[in-house]
């Protein structure tokens, strides 16, 4: 019998006596220490006799287990025999017992697992055991903790976001902006899946380390290595929670920018292709002009391109305290050095739009709006509708017309009135919302684009063209939505209407959306016939309120360059030029620095010098005439000089015009037979 199997039959437990050295096997010999001295423990001499921690005994207690005996062998065999007999009773009990009488079981075969036959090692499984289950319990109470932090995220800004709403809440500012949804990628994705957008580019491709992540565009590895260019961002002052930020210009950039207007004088692009690849690569209206250029040439690939660089560069100048998202940032668009920002970021928007990313293009228009909300430079209101109706943010739409009806009378601009109703009408639509609000939207749709058409009566008309639907005849032979509507309104009128039926047509070409505008169309006739006060009212708003459009008004037209809305811009737009780089800059606008004085004034030549100058470019008709090395003076004698000039360079002209004689039929019969 084993020393184990006594210590059982005798009751005690391992651990409660205080064995000496003798049971340790640690007594000394006559032929010097045991072989255990030579380590760490054996250096302890006679304080090991009184074992203070009884884990120390744990190595000594591994030696002193002794190989099985032939009656525990046997004792082994019977208990093997007896679980291959399919005892399910000692299984199940075996299964439900803890792990103590596990231990009592496993030390009476020690032939099967000699290994795990030490009892202490079985303390020392349970001890791990147990510190496992406790490390479990924290990660559990960690793991609640971070739910309930992520149930209430908040920003840096103290914007509280709703994490399980789709749409925006109304705890959230109205232009609050969104970093995911700067990304043109997440929306392509949800469209098409991640496979068909990426393909076969990997998820973690490695860029250089010279490129910095942004929010506004994904920088490409392509791209030229970017360094400070003199440009900086810097806080003006805050007021009431709003922060006034501005560009400035340091004296490196300024002289860039002084390079970059002589290059737009001179007409040549070359000029602008070498700033950008000796002086600056980044160099921002360098960048904006080319994108332009591009443009014109159909490249849009390479003109996106431009306008993403020109936005990585302003981007890297952020001040630290700038934030996209909190719509509590601002920019002046008056000083000259924020124009930039402004215009990149509008045609970025375009390029997003045409490329199929509404909702992204949604949340770049929020963040324009978001710089300037109270001047609004560059007229975002007359396009956030139709992003909203086609990134389908109907409700944010609808929040957008409560919210600011009351003090920007929303309900003034023709895309407003008739947007917002097919917002409530699309809202009446969803199937997933209570009858209550679906009777609420449509009630509040019919009332609105009543009024819409009341108040505008000659989108009518453009729109079912641009539909390619034909009205009835009464509504044709009408007076109200005839031809005459269209002729008595005023000028800035019509460049709001046709500004927003060449953009918004497409959506109003739904059938059902049609049957329900037909309805409304009677309804109005017939409001029309019994001669509503309403009717006069909306007249008299259209003869007075819409004399002139805002210089912003202007602006938009021109960057979106709808034709039929610039073909109604007034002479005073068309008749100045009017720059790429900034359009119809404002007429109080803020001058931080002035380019100096030309040393060589250009000279004004008229329209005729002009004409000549393209065809012969060593034409100059205000170049100085010396005689014996005196001037002529006269303004006559001048004159005379001039048409003599001009009169030589037509001659030099006609002399070198060719003609080239048309090809001649050697067989004037014409007798050839076709084949």
């Amino acid at each position: 019998m084993s020393r184990r199997a006594l210590r059982r039959l005798r009751g005690e437990q391992r651990g409660q006596e205080l064995p000496g050295l003798g049971h340790l096997g640690l007594e000394p010999g006559p032929e010097g220490p045991p072989p255990s001295a030579a380590t760490g423990r054996g250096r302890r001499g006679p304080a090991r006799t009184g074992v203070s921690n009884r884990f120390e005994l744990i190595p000594a207690e591994e030696s002193e287990d002794e190989l099985p005996s032939s009656e525990e062998r046997a004792d082994a065999w019977l208990r093997e025999r007896d679980a291959t007999e399919g005892n399910s009773e000692v299984a199940v009990a075996e299964e439900t017992e803890g792990d103590g009488h596990r231990d009592g079981e496993e030390a009476e075969q020690p032939d099967q697992m000699p290994s795990l036959s030490n009892k202490p090692r079985k303390k020392k499984k349970k001890r791990k055991t147990k510190k496992t289950s406790a490390e479990e319990t924290l990660e559990d109470n960690d793991l609640e903790d971070i739910d309930g932090l992520l149930e209430k995220p908040e920003d840096t800004n103290g914007l509280s976001q709703n994490s399980q709403s789709g749409v925006i809440s109304d705890s959230r500012p109205l232009l609050y902006v969104e970093h995911r949804n700067l990304n043109p990628e997440n929306e392509l994705k949800r469209y098409f899946g991640a496979r068909a957008v990426l393909g076969d580019q990997r998820p973690r491709q490695r860029q250089h380390q010279h490129v910095r992540s942004t929010w506004l565009t994904t920088p490409k590895n392509t791209w030229p290595r970017y360094s400070r260019t003199g440009m900086s961002m810097e806080l003006l002052e805050t007021r009431r929670g709003v922060q006034y930020f501005a560009f400035k210009h340091h004296h490196k950039y300024q002289q860039l920018q002084f390079k970059f207007l002589e290059a737009v004088e001179s007409m040549n692009l070359n000029n602008i292709v070498m700033l950008l690849e000796a002086l600056d690569p980044y160099h921002v209206d360098s960048l904006l002009q080319l994108s332009d250029v591009c443009r014109m040439r159909e490249d849009h690939e390479m003109a996106r391109d431009f306008i993403e660089q020109a936005l990585y560069s302003m981007e890297c100048n952020f001040h630290p305290v700038f934030s996209l998202t909190s719509g509590t940032c601002r920019l002046d668009y008056r000083r000259p050095e924020n124009r930039s920002f402004f215009l990149a970021l509008f045609k970025h928007l375009m390029f997003l739009e045409k490329r199929g990313c509404p909702r992204t293009a949604l949340e770049f228009c929020k963040l324009i709006l978001s710089l300037d909300p109270d001047n609004d430079p560059l007229c975002m209101l007359l396009m956030i509708d139709f992003l909203s109706l086609r990134a389908r943010e109907y409700t944010f739409l609808t929040r957008m017309f409560q919210e600011w009806e009351s003090h920007r009378n929303l309900s003034q601009l023709p895309n407003f009135a008739f947007s917002v109703p097919l917002a409530y009408f699309f809202l009446s639509q969803q199937e997933e919302r209570s009858e209550l609000e679906l009777s609420q939207a449509q009630e509040r749709a019919a009332q609105l684009i009543q009024l819409a058409l009341i108040m505008f009566p000659s989108v009518l008309m453009p729109l079912l063209d641009h539909c390619g639907v034909q009205p009835d005849s009464r509504v044709t032979s009408h007076s109200f939505f005839g031809l005459n509507a269209q002729i008595s309104q005023l000028p800035a009128l019509t460049q709001l209407t046709s500004l927003y039926v060449e953009r918004t047509h497409s959506l109003w070409k739904d059938p059902a959306v049609m049957a329900w505008l037909e309805t409304h169309v009677h309804e109005v006739l017939r409001k029309v016939d019994a001669q509503d006060p309403l009717v006069q009212e909306a007249e008299h708003k259209r003869k007075t309120r819409y004399q002139s459009a805002p210089r912003n008004i202007y602006r938009h037209i021109v960057l979106s360059e709808v034709k039929e809305a610039m073909a109604a811009l007034p002479l005073e737009v068309t008749s100045q030029p009017v720059m790429g780089h900034d359009p119809l800059p404002p007429l109080d606008s803020i001058i931080s620095y002035t380019r100096p004085e030309r040393t060589n004034p250009p000279s004004s030549e008229n329209t005729l010098s002009l004409f000549f100058r393209s065809l012969l470019p060593n034409f100059n008709m205000q170049e100085d005439i010396r005689h014996d090395g005196e001037e002529e003076a006269g303004a006559g004698q001048d004159l005379n000089q001039g048409v003599n000039r001009l009169m030589a360079a037509m001659r030099d002209m006609l002399v070198n015009i060719q003609f080239q004689e048309p090809p001649r039929d050697d067989n004037p019969e014409g007798d050839g037979d076709w084949d």
